[in-house]
């Protein structure tokens, strides 16, 4: 039996016009799809890290590394599942509030380790960083709460621990 699990894939690429479009062809063509992408330079100015969520089994994440790999830009490929990383991910969020909730959200907010940006009569806008999961846990919360009214996520970053 296979079993999908999501997998946090770290691409360094040659910081060219086109690199990115290249890895994100090769996952379309494929058929594989990217839940979360995040892409920025490195302390190398030539050079990029691609962050990127997926899932598939394992033979499927094989499959993309060694695929990925036979692209010229890229320069190294990690699963960071398959080691002991950090993750973190960015959320804002705008919330409408009234009399009764906007003690609510600022409570829930402080619970869940976030800072409240904004704060109008009738809403209330929290940035809030953390795992997948633990952001995934703040936004179950929250929409108990309080109206969503616009949600961003960064989608996720992630490194390696230790050396």
């Amino acid at each position: 039996m296979r079993t999908e699990q999501r997998h946090i894939i770290s691409i360094l690429l040659q910081n060219e016009a086109g690199a990115l479009a290249r890895v994100a062809g090769m996952f379309s063509a494929r058929g594989y799809n990217i839940e979360s992408l995040s892409v920025a330079p490195t302390h190398e100015p030539t050079v990029s890290r691609l962050t990127l969520v997926t899932m598939g089994s394992e033979s499927v994440i094989d499959q993309i590394i060694k695929q990925s790999r036979k692209l010229v830009d890229v320069v190294e490929i990690t699963d960071l599942t398959r080691d002991d990383h950090l993750e973190a991910e960015l959320l804002m969020i705008k919330v409408a509030v009234d009399g009764s909730s906007a003690r609510l959200v600022v409570d829930c907010a402080r619970r869940h380790r976030g800072l409240i940006l904004d704060e109008t009569e009738a809403t209330r806008t929290v940035q809030l960083t953390g795992t997948g999961s633990e952001v995934n846990a703040f936004l179950s919360e929250i929409a108990g709460i309080a109206k969503v009214l616009e949600l961003v996520r960064s989608g996720t970053a992630a490194i390696k621990r230790g050396l």
